[in-house]
């Protein structure tokens, strides 16, 4: 039952591509706590339709932005603040595409205009979004911003290519980041390891179902489903977050901390 969490709250969510989308269901919850939010995400994923048909349910508009443009992001906060009202109080980064591992490059035959590319899409949207934010103003104190990120920033998981290092890059921006958002205007920023999710973007990585197995066996408490990262979300965007600030945040079912489980013996 929604508690109201975000009443009176207003922000921006990058990346919902479809209901299997991780911040599809952020988008659905905030709302249903009550924010008002503006849904985003690149031209080529609008075209699909799905997002127009989220926009309507949720009563949030949807305007296309290409996160790698800069001046795409300062539109789309402008109109965002116009549509809103005024500043925000959350924003979500939902971004993440790696040219490499969709073209099936190994990582040792990496093509470098394609990495590159991968970043900006990645991770340096993410400082690009902040960066746009605080120049224009557009965050209210103890606003809160959040990416999402995986563990394969930290371990390896070989079939994950260079969106490792796309995660581990976005993880920094977020701390730096939010030492100087957090010292100017009390904003912080962190960053959701969430579990394998099945969703669109994800079952474009090599071996992802039987990876989901193990991670889900691997974990005491099973994978976090997108549902419970998206009530994590609506904690963090809330004012029962507001001392936290510069962490990575892994909401996994414990994964993280994991070893060895017997029951993987069991697979």
């Amino acid at each position: 039952m929604p508690n109201q969490l975000l009443k009176g709250k207003k922000g921006i969510i990058f990346g919902a591509l479809d209901e299997k989308s991780i911040a599809w269901k952020i988008a659905e919850r905030c709302v249903e706590e009550g924010a008002q939010i503006v849904l985003t995400n690149a031209p080529v994923a609008l075209r699909m339709g799905e997002l127009q048909k989220l926009g309507e349910r949720l009563n949030a508009p949807v305007i296309g932005c290409d996160a790698t443009s800069v001046e795409d992001i300062e539109s789309l906060i402008d109109q965002s603040v116009e549509h809103l009202g005024g500043p925000m109080d959350f924003v979500l980064h939902s971004i993440g595409m790696s040219l490499n591992v969709r073209k099936k490059k190994p990582y040792t035959g990496s093509k470098y205009e394609w990495m590159q590319k991968t970043f900006d899409i990645s991770a340096i949207s993410f400082h690009k979004i902040m960066q746009s934010l605080y120049k224009k103003e557009a965050m209210n104190e103890w606003g809160s911003i959040l990416g999402l990120t995986y563990i394969a920033a930290q371990r390896i998981f070989p079939d994950y290519g260079e969106m490792a290092e796309s995660k581990s890059l976005l993880e920094s921006f977020a701390r730096s980041f939010g030492y100087h958002y957090g010292t100017a205007k009390k904003v912080r920023v962190n960053t959701i390891s969430q579990s394998p999710t099945m969703t669109t973007a994800g079952s474009g990585v090599k071996g992802f179902d039987q990876f989901f197995g193990y991670a889900d066996k691997m974990s005491p408490l099973g994978n976090a489903s997108s549902e419970a990262c998206a009530d994590y979300a609506v904690f963090m965007f809330s004012d029962l977050s507001r001392m936290i600030t510069m962490q990575n945040l892994y909401h996994d079912g414990g994964f993280s901390a994991m070893g060895m489980n017997p029951a993987l013996l069991d697979m």
